[in-house]
């Protein structure tokens, strides 16, 4: 079985009021569910919209991450209130909720990413996390969200930060997929990994424009939030579980187990876990490109104030016994970076880890 895409998506401006009577229809008692303080105005006008349309809206906020504490408690609030649906709105952690919640109670989910920074509002998958952040699994699911609601005029009210971490995120589909998965035969992973080539070139192209102009006038923006929030998850749904992860996500799931005072972003971390990935198969498989895409993508991931090293995340690699930490963690035996078609250990990983954050790459 496949899930490869949410039943209805609307995208656009209004994109949230076209989609009303579609969910008036879905829903009769939903839970609205969001995280940050900052969009706490957004899920008030979502909520006053539905109480105004005589639905019996309910309330939720994660107090953490994805993670069973917040999902237990939540439980209760879905049962207590009979709830029908879950909409999620928020960035990805808050829409990976909503979606585990859904299928926990057989209930559609309505996903409206109030960012660009995943593409979580539109997968059949969870990230479940510790309180601390910690990655623990990924959790597939039975389906995509019943309807996406892609509403560019709310995309817009998220930090830049948010884009930028958005399109590094996007961009690993390219780099995970292109490896882990060529060799395939199957001609919809083959169409997969195209769609990924010409969603990183355009991210290429427009990333550092559309972060810098974060407006619905401008064509590189709109292009790019909707490459980070639909295009991306399209290609996970078409090519299945080796076209969404491999080293670079690997590495970002170890990178989580180092608990931090810096919270940084999925894709933040993401994009320094492509970086050590291209380093990975410059030595490990022989990459001749490898140094000049790391080139090509540091000079992007500067434009868009990205970290570039395991330190500017704000972790040393080399005390408390960090390293090991974080190569036993991408080496464990369930991780992603199995997908690589060579082999790959602990002992690479430290090497290569060790050589990447003491070496200036000078683009």
């Amino acid at each position: 079985m496949q899930s490869i895409s949410p039943a209805i998506i609307f995208r656009g401006n209004g994109a949230w009021k076209e989609a009303l009577p579609q969910i008036t229809e879905l829903t009769n008692r939903p839970l609205i569910l969001g995280r940050s303080e900052s969009t706490n105005n957004l899920r008030k006008k979502i909520s006053k919209e539905l109480r105004d349309l005589n639905l019996f809206v309910y309330s939720a906020n994660l107090h953490f991450d994805c993670c069973q504490e917040d999902l237990s408690r939540i439980k209760k609030i879905i049962i207590n209130n009979q709830c029908d649906a879950i909409i999620a709105t928020g960035g990805g952690k808050v829409l990976d909720a909503g979606k585990y919640l859904a299928e926990c109670f057989s209930i559609p989910c309505i996903t409206v990413p109030l960012s660009a920074s995943t593409c979580a509002g539109w997968t059949a998958l969870s990230n479940i996390y510790t309180k601390n952040g910690q990655f623990i699994k990924d959790v597939v699911l039975k389906t995509c969200p019943k309807i996406l609601v892609f509403d560019h005029e709310f995309i817009q009210t998220a930090p830049t930060r948010t884009l930028a971490s958005g399109i590094a995120d996007a961009l690993a589909k390219w780099y995970e997929s292109s490896v882990t998965s060529a060799v395939i035969d199957d001609g919809l992973v083959q169409q997969a990994i195209q769609i990924s080539r010409v969603l990183r070139d355009q991210l290429l192209i427009d990333g550092e424009k559309a972060f810098k102009t974060q407006s619905d006038d401008s064509l590189s923006w709109r292009n790019t939030i909707e490459a980070c929030g639909l295009t991306a998850g399209l290609v996970g749904g078409i090519g299945g579980e080796k076209c969404r992860t491999a080293a670079a996500h690997a590495i970002h799931n170890a990178i989580t187990q180092i608990i931090s005072t810096n919270k940084f972003l999925h894709g933040e971390i993401v994009g320094v876990g492509i970086l050590l990935q291209l380093s990975i198969e410059e030595i490990k498989n022989n990459n001749k490109l490898a140094k000049q895409s790391i080139k090509q993508l540091l000079v992007l991931m500067k434009a868009l104030n990205l970290p570039t090293s395991i330190a500017e995340l704000g972790i040393n690699v080399f005390e408390n016994n960090n390293l090991e930490k974080i190569a036993e963690f991408t080496c464990r035996e369930e991780s992603e970076i199995h997908f690589l078609p060579f082999k790959i250990n602990k002992e690479d990983i430290m090497e290569i880890i060790t050589n990447f954050e003491k070496q200036e790459i000078k683009i």
